[in-house]
């Protein structure tokens, strides 16, 4: 049992995290305010004190809790904490993104969005902004931290002008009133957003929380420089030590597959690309005379930070021109954007004495978690050296696939390194170093690997494709399954394909295949159960004339309606196809034998030839309707082919 405390945004994605393991768990908030929908939870609402936590975690055999509550949340934060201590549970805490102070990694000397240090004061707690306030002058505010801080706040609005932005329900104003706010200066989340309200207003700053970017930070910050005035920001305050913080729902996923095995029926990984990701970024750190640990942090294309294991990592040095690589380093620093502060940054991190090496390789294990993966457990190696030309350059090592053909988004004769995993590499590599770098990805045995893969039909030799949209392998994903797709009709319509044959699997393929022997391999792509996805993509690509291939099983599915035929989410409905019969004219045994089936290929075997005859047209013509929401008459000519099994 999992136990999420909540409330929040962010409580709001550990539900979303949690419903999708199908297990039972439990999601408590304070008050019963936020509507939210816990498919697999139990909902319950209430504060609760350490005592009261403790207790209901022994009741439920709790063995995690995840704090998803508001950063200003400390007396819950110190209940977690306590009872963490007291009952040995470990605790994930989900945590927002926050704006970096300058000078963080990744973030240039104005910060972030180009903001400049001045636009900021920060303050320690309430106490310190009143001071602050009051020491500079500031008479006039709009003070958008929300109707909990009203009293911490008096000290200042009994003596000055202020606004409080408050939620515009009957709770958030009892509040305020009671605390003897006057209900004339409030004013609503719903009515004007920040930039409207300091032009109403004309306030001479803003005060809020340090709330990360789902509490709108960036936000106010840019209405308060548009409005030319100071925005002064509580910091948050520090979490208890011992919690173990992510940042988004891969993180959270993976946490709780660690702390409690089996809540999720099958594990998650990692792709290929942010396996190559995170062994060429442990390469470049050893190659600047950094430490390199057990793991490394990556930046995942959603923002998100997780750490990836390396396996090994190994500097090459040539002592007779260590000098020259270091002297090189230099050059291209000196010239970098941002220099001379790209000296200041980077030098030291390579170290002065340090002799730098030609090149670093490091590697990373592959772990696709529970999904049956070609490359699960295959080595991911990282080759880094440095480059006499500004930019990162992919290079093709051992079994790493060369692409023969367009439409793959990849310099035809490139490695065959997809879009996602460069900016992957681009981004992580690029925050460390500004100069000029070669990466070779390479993968022991990909050539043989690549036999069971798409790629021979995508023109891929001699290796396997580095891939990943999100970094993350969901066990047996339909997101990479219509990317894989999507990959294929690419290609085909980039060679030329005008006739697209699209079929459930190697079966119905090989029939096809001998049906049109003058399309190229490119021209057949296995649709799997996602028929929706494939003829919308068709569609997309404009291509004039498609024939679906489709075994009957599959077909009375699709038939009723449903796009998606996998058997856990549609069953054969004898009713329905007793429908077709009658309307079709079948004899009254044609409705008894469907009574009698146990399997749609039964209807081969069973159906008398008159009955056949009228059946199975008026199934293939149920089945084209429903195939025209997805490819319509305006797209292209589509043709179905029922295949006998």
């Amino acid at each position: 049992m999992i136990l999420i405390l909540g409330g929040t945004t962010e409580g709001r994605l550990a539900v979303r995290v949690a419903d999708a393991a199908g297990s039972p768990y439990w999601y408590s908030t304070r008050g019963d305010l936020q509507q939210i929908e816990c498919r697999n939870g139990t909902h319950i609402t209430g504060a609760m004190d350490e005592a009261a936590m403790a207790a209901f975690c022994r009741e439920q055999g709790i063995r995690l809790l995840i704090d998803a509550a508001h950063p200003f949340a400390t007396e819950l934060h110190r209940t977690v904490a306590s009872v963490s201590e007291s009952l040995d549970l470990p605790v994930v805490r989900v945590e927002r993104t926050y704006w970096e102070m300058p000078g963080q990694a990744g973030h240039d000397k104005k910060g972030q969005a180009g903001h400049d240090v001045v636009d900021i004061r920060w303050c320690a707690d309430y106490e310190d902004a009143v001071r602050r306030l009051e020491a500079d002058g500031i008479t006039r505010l709009l003070a958008l931290t929300g109707v909990q801080t009203i009293a911490k706040l008096r000290p200042y609005w009994e003596r000055h002008d202020c606004w409080f932005r408050i939620l515009h329900r009957e709770e958030s104003l009892e509040k305020a009133l009671q605390q003897g706010f006057p209900q004339e200066r409030l004013v609503y989340y719903e009515e004007d957003d920040e930039a409207t309200l300091i032009a109403r207003l004309q306030p001479q700053a803003i005060l809020t929380k340090e709330s990360g970017a789902s509490g709108g930070f960036s936000e106010k910050l840019a209405a308060a420089r548009a409005g030319g005035i100071p925005l002064y920001a509580i910091r948050r305050p520090a979490l208890p030590a011992g919690f173990e913080v992510v940042t988004g729902e891969y993180g959270l996923r993976k946490a709780i597959e660690h702390h409690v095995p089996g809540f999720y029926p099958l594990r998650s990984g990692f792709t290929t690309g942010a396996c190559a990701t995170a062994a060429s970024k442990a390469a470049l750190l050893a190659l600047l005379g950094l430490p390199v640990g057990d793991s490394v942090e990556i930046t995942f294309p959603d923002g998100e930070r997780l750490s990836i294991p390396i396996a090994d990592c190994d500097c090459q040095l040539h002592q007779t021109t260590g000098d020259a690589c270091v002297g090189l380093v230099e050059r291209q620093v000196l010239s970098s954007p941002g220099a001379p502060d790209g000296l200041e940054k980077v030098l030291p991190r390579i170290g002065k004495h340090h002799p730098l090496s030609d090149e670093a390789t490091a590697t990373v294990i592959k772990d696709a978690g529970d999904d049956p993966d070609v490359t699960n457990g295959s080595a991911i190696v990282a080759t880094v050296s440095f480059s006499d030309t500004s930019g990162i350059h992919f290079l093709q090592g051992e079994g790493v696939g060369r692409v023969t053909l367009p439409g793959l988004g990849i310099p035809v004769g490139g490695p065959a390194i997809n879009r996602v995993p460069r900016q992957m590499m681009e981004q992580n590599l690029s925050a460390l170093y500004d100069g000029g770098l070669n990466v070779t990805i390479s993968v022991p045995g990909g050539r043989e690997l690549a036999q069971r893969t798409f790629n021979p039909k995508l023109g891929i030799v001699d290796g396997i494709s580095i891939i990943g949209t999100s970094g993350i392998v969901r066990p047996f994903s339909n997101e990479a399954f219509v990317e894989a797709i999507r990959r294929e009709i690419d290609v085909a319509v980039a060679v030329g394909v005008t006739h697209l044959v699209i079929n459930s699997g190697a079966k119905s393929e090989a029939y096809l295949k001998s049906r049109f022997p003058d399309l190229p391999p490119q021209a057949f792509v296995h649709y799997g159960n996602f028929i929706g996805e494939t003829l919308k993509i068709a569609a997309e690509h404009h291509i004039p004339k498609v024939t679906m291939g489709i075994m009957v099983g599959k077909a009375v599915k699709l038939a009723e309606g449903n796009l998606d035929t996998h058997s856990k989410r549609v069953v054969m409905n004898k009713a329905f196809l007793k429908e077709i019969a009658v309307e079709a004219g079948c004899s009254p045994e044609a409705c008894a034998a469907i009574d009698d089936m146990t399997l749609a290929r039964e209807l081969w075997t069973r159906l008398s030839e008159a009955d056949a005859c009228r059946f199975f047209p008026a199934l293939r013509g149920r089945c084209l309707r429903v195939c025209a929401t997805a490819y319509p008459s305006t797209a292209g000519e589509l043709t179905l082919i029922l295949v006998e099994e």
